[in-house]
């Protein structure tokens, strides 16, 4: 019996016509985002940022995994007919549910579909891992928008993914809420080093202290490096473009908090990643965690 890992290369090309293309294309970066708590900007922040990145040369496909309160497409203003389930019934493609946002961004409305991976029979879960395995040539990068909180779902993301951005507050408690996040984490062993936003700051300077005790903290207590990516600070604007249902970095290009992502941006291709595992490692390790 095929290991998980092997069902999935087998899925998608033969073993050897597998090694060939991946000298030849570059394994997309997957990249999760969360927070300890609701309210903290981290939806907002993952459709902007894909922009961002859109804008500097990287196809930027986007999860919408929160399985509670999916709204990515409300923050675009879009409306999905259909998700990931109804890729797994057989009733749709991949291609029949993928979004087209704004910069030429994907979105992939998750639903249900995600949520129910660890009781799917061999073919449904054969029939939602192959296409998702199709975005394996379509993206650079996927970012996974996950819901707050430690749920399971939220930790099998957080685990599967190969890089991790925590996005937290000024505010006491979405600071202990987010720390919480990295300490459940670090128990994980998943992941040696761990981004690091602060949202809704009043400047630079009081981003960068906040990065810097909680680095300190989790270095001190967890033995967990948290590089500290960037501040978006306290914006009107930001408000003012989620009620109007469109991208910050498209309808304020000027706005600073717009500099404030297109700076996270840039900074997040500046680092290095490990080796990439690709979509396909992390449909492994995803559907490895939903199972426990």
């Amino acid at each position: 019996m095929f290991d998980q890992a092997e069902r999935l290369r087998q899925l998608a090309l033969g073993a050897n016509d597998r090694r060939k293309i991946i000298k030849q294309k570059k394994i997309p970066r997957v990249i999760t985002v969360t927070s300890g708590k609701g309210g903290v900007g981290k939806t907002n922040l993952v459709v902007n940022l894909a922009i961002a990145l859109s804008r500097l040369g990287k196809r930027v496909a986007v999860l919408d995994a929160d399985l509670g309160l999916a709204n990515v497409d409300i923050i675009l203003g879009l409306l999905p007919l259909h998700n990931l389930q109804d890729v797994v019934k057989g009733t749709k493609m991949m291609e029949d549910i993928i979004i087209t946002g704004p910069e030429g961004i994907k979105i992939i409305p998750g639903g249900s579909g995600l949520a129910e991976m660890a009781n799917l029979s061999p073919a449904q879960r054969d029939r939602l891992l192959q296409s998702l395995m199709d975005l394996e040539n379509a993206a650079d990068i996927l970012l996974i928008d996950t819901g707050a909180g430690l749920s399971r779902s939220v930790l099998s993301f957080v685990s599967a993914a190969d890089e991790l951005v925590v996005i937290t507050t000024p505010e006491p408690t979405s600071i202990t809420d987010a720390y919480g996040i990295i300490k459940v984490v670090s128990k994980l062993r998943v992941h040696q080093k761990i981004k690091l936003v602060v949202n809704q700051v009043r400047d630079h300077e009081e981003g960068t202290v906040i990065a810097e005790r909680f680095a300190e903290v989790s270095q001190k207590f967890l033995q967990v490096d948290v590089e500290f990516l960037g501040e978006i600070c306290s914006d009107g604007q930001v408000v003012r473009a989620v009620k109007q249902q469109q991208p910050l970095v498209t309808l304020f290009p000027r706005a600073r908090a717009t500099k404030d992502v297109e700076n996270i941006a840039g900074k997040l291709l500046d680092i290095m990643p490990g080796k990439p595992r690709g979509i396909s490692g992390f449909l492994s390790r995803f559907t490895k965690m939903m199972e426990k």
